[in-house]
């Protein structure tokens, strides 16, 4: 008789419930692992919950390709003792969703979580009597459609959650544009990179408050052949006018990542790392 070795279990600390986009992100990357996912309420107790040991690790969505950079995890990023060790990029199709039964014209408000809603703003422009509201999760929205019974209220959610909470799809794919992407990162405890491995970096440097100093490091970097694949400044809060700096680049050729450090070191007056990891694959 045939027998199949059981996954070892992996805690998964994620934004959200189960049938959220967050916690089919965590199964699509961890194929060889059984998933189990640790819901939080805000990305804040996500990084609290990897921090202290009550799960494994998280993963926290960083950008969306219609909603763009989500600003308030890049605070959190530089400030937890966590690092990037992989990134997941997955297709957002979001549906809206209610009790079976219902029709479309019967909802008169509809739940999801806002950047959800940001997504899908042309959808609702001819739909005038519903009133869009935003929810801590696309996944709890719907839960809470089936829970309170209401035939006026919808939820806009992944169709696994649907299945999930036994909601019927009125109307599948309201993303404003279909080339919908989110960009999630691995979060595991501790800043030390050393052991890490990988062709992409994410860093964060603030610069000195002088003319052209951003545009140094940039062209040291240039220098260097490194290939840059995202900036994003951030105000740094009690430091008016400065900024902190949020990078991704690839390592390419013979440079080492010591090297490109070293190299723009004495021109940054701040610098981290935020992890060293696989690119994604993105679809």
């Amino acid at each position: 008789m045939e027998t199949t070795t059981a996954k070892k279990q992996l805690r998964v600390s994620i934004q959200g419930y189960a049938g959220a986009f967050h916690e089919a992100a965590a199964r699509a990357h961890f194929t060889d692992r059984e998933v189990i996912t640790v819901p939080a309420h805000t990305f804040t107790d996500v990084v609290e919950q990897v921090e202290t040991g009550v799960s494994d690790l998280g993963l926290m969505a960083i950008e969306n390709t219609l909603a763009g950079s989500l600003m308030a995890n890049y605070d959190l990023l530089q400030t937890a003792n966590l690092r990037i060790t992989a990134e997941v990029y997955l297709r957002i199709r979001l549906n809206l969703m209610a009790l079976p039964g219902t029709q479309l014209s019967q909802l008169r408000d509809v739940y999801s979580h806002p950047v959800a809603l940001m997504q899908c703003r042309e959808f609702f422009k001819v739909w005038p009597q519903i009133e869009v509201s935003e929810a801590v999760d696309t996944a709890l929205s719907a839960r809470e459609v089936m829970e309170k019974g209401d035939p006026t209220r919808g939820a806009i959610a992944s169709s696994a959650a649907a299945e999930l909470y036994g909601l019927e799809i009125l109307a599948p794919g309201i993303e404003t544009n279909k080339l919908n992407h989110t960009r999630f990162l691995v979060l595991e405890r501790g800043r030390d990179h050393s052991a890490d491995q990988g062709n992409k970096v994410s860093l964060s440097f603030s610069t000195s408050h002088q003319s052209g100093s951003l545009h140094k490091v940039l062209n040291v970097l240039a220098a260097y052949e490194i290939n840059l694949t995202k900036i994003q400044s951030k105000p740094i809060m009690g430091k008016p006018w400065e900024y902190r700096f949020h990078v991704d680049f690839l390592l390419e050729g013979h440079v080492s990542l010591a090297q490109a450090l070293e190299a723009i070191r004495p021109i940054c007056s701040e610098l981290r790392v935020l992890g060293v990891y696989d690119q994604g694959i993105k679809p």
